[in-house]
């Protein structure tokens, strides 16, 4: 729903009644920050009331009501204000179905926060690559004396970070898709688009509907702000003509831009105003593969911008060692690397990972069945995995695709523990054992971070 900026400010100056559905962390906080500026809040959580809990208890005694155990549809008979939506929440559950009926607004808690944040957000957003871009652009503000928060999907909620920060101490904000199709007037000054591969699917229906949501994070944008794009891919670049904001290029195919970072001659480099100038050698970087380069020419791409220096960026580019769960290296045992990439959730990602590495990986992976074809990596497993360790619900399908791309050892296992020791059974000195899963993990784990986790306590038991 498309509503006028002045909707806003009356429903700032009258405070009425507003519906948190989801009580997780940006539920609490959203829920929190609004009863602070004064709203009437209820929060609405399909789970049981926990036995303990010092957050509830006091927004309890700060006068918040709490409905638990389902989303009953009298909810929706009641005039909110507006509607605050954990993103995880699909639009088509009954109670937010009969919402948007009743054609209250619906919002994700990153579009709450900026109401009352004078901070400048910088805003990240991709497939692929968004906790490492944003986490990098964090650490060359810093490193630049900027004082940035970090915050957004990287873990951190911005509603909980609003009295905390000063006017201009800028935000460095990961984004999701989730998290942008409840946004109305979010307006960061520097937005960056990383990628675009089919995911989550299953939430927003089509491709074509997951990348719209993507690109909503440009849409109160103009020409005084600056829009990162990645020029390498088209399906990113031809969105730039639709963009009112100043375009600033990463590539590491092309440098013929007025704005942007780049690869020149084996160097990384910066372009400002047209003149371009390098910064360090690629070979001194020290996070690995492609992706990770791509993903560093973005954040230096925002960090120029943002205005870091130079020797900002190219020491966190010499320094920055990777993000938990994003192709960390977790242990080298007997000449073997072990390496946890659980973040990659899906083929693309996975792509990115075994792209790292030119031969010998014994690759581990499988989770949730998403009904996502395997096929496309097929090309990125012929010669380069020697064995691959599958689990969960696609280790079926997962194997009928090594066995299509000529990898010699397939074997199936009932648990990650498993894996791990069927891994280090197959690998000598030299050997990488690469966990990228291509997968979500709900199958088996809470959380990405949970399988991660899980994988590394097996390592270090061997």
């Amino acid at each position: 729903m498309r509503l006028d900026i002045t909707v806003r400010d009356q429903w700032l100056t009258r405070k009425g009644e507003v519906l948190v559905v989801g009580y997780a962390k940006s539920g609490a906080a959203a829920a929190e920050l609004l009863t602070r500026q004064g709203f009437r809040v209820t929060v609405n959580e399909r789970l049981a009331r926990p036995d303990s809990d010092e957050t509830l208890e006091r927004l309890e005694r700060a006068g918040v009501r709490f409905v638990f155990g389902g989303h009953p549809l009298t909810l929706a008979d009641n005039s909110w204000q507006f509607v605050v939506k954990n993103p995880g929440i699909p639009y088509q559950m009954p109670l937010i179905a009969a919402l948007q009926e009743h054609h209250i607004p619906i919002f994700t808690e990153i579009e709450i926060a900026s109401w009352f944040v004078a901070s400048p957000f910088y805003a990240i957003t991709g497939s692929n690559g968004k906790t490492t871009t944003t986490t990098l652009v964090g650490e060359m503000l810093a490193a630049s004396k900027m004082h940035p928060a970090v915050a957004g999907n990287i873990g951190t909620v911005v509603s909980g970070l609003v009295d905390e920060l000063l006017p201009e101490q800028p935000v460095v904000l990961e984004v999701s898709s989730f998290q942008l199709l409840g946004t109305a007037w979010f307006h960061p000054r520097i937005a960056a688009l990383l990628n675009f591969f089919p995911a989550h699917l299953d939430y927003h229906g089509t491709f074509e509907a997951y990348q719209a949501a993507k690109w909503r994070m440009f849409q109160n944008m103009g020409a005084g702000d600056v829009a990162v794009l990645n020029r390498d891919q088209p399906v990113v670049a031809d969105g730039a003509k639709n963009l009112a904001a100043q375009i600033h290029w990463f590539s590491t195919e092309h440098a013929d831009f007025d704005h942007g970072a780049t690869v020149v001659d084996g160097h990384i480099a910066l372009v400002k105003d047209g003149s371009l100038r390098a910064l360090l050698p690629v070979a001194e970087m020290a996070l690995k593969g492609h992706h990770n380069l791509q993903n560093l020419l973005a954040a230096a791409c925002v960090a120029q911008a943002a205005g870091a220096s130079d020797e900002a960026i190219a020491h966190v580019a010499r320094t920055f060692q990777g993000v938990e769960h994003r192709l960390e290296l977790v242990r080298v045992l007997d000449g073997i690397r072990f390496y946890n990439d659980s973040k990659a959730t899906n083929p693309d990602a996975c792509k990115q990972a075994l792209q790292a590495f030119d031969k010998d990986v014994i690759w581990i992976a499988g989770g949730l069945d998403r009904g996502i074809s395997f096929e496309p990596l097929e090309d990125y497993l012929r010669n380069r995995v020697k064995a691959a360790i599958l689990l969960g619900q696609t280790k079926h399908s997962l194997a009928a695709t090594c066995q299509s791309a000529g990898v010699p050892d397939v074997t199936l296992v009932d648990s990650l523990d498993e894996a791990v020791r069927a891994a280090r059974a197959r690998a000598k000195a030299g050997d990488v054992v690469l966990l990228s899963p291509a997968c979500a993990s709900w199958d088996m784990f809470t959380s990405f971070e949970v399988r991660g986790s899980m994988f590394k306590e097996a390592v270090h038991r061997l």
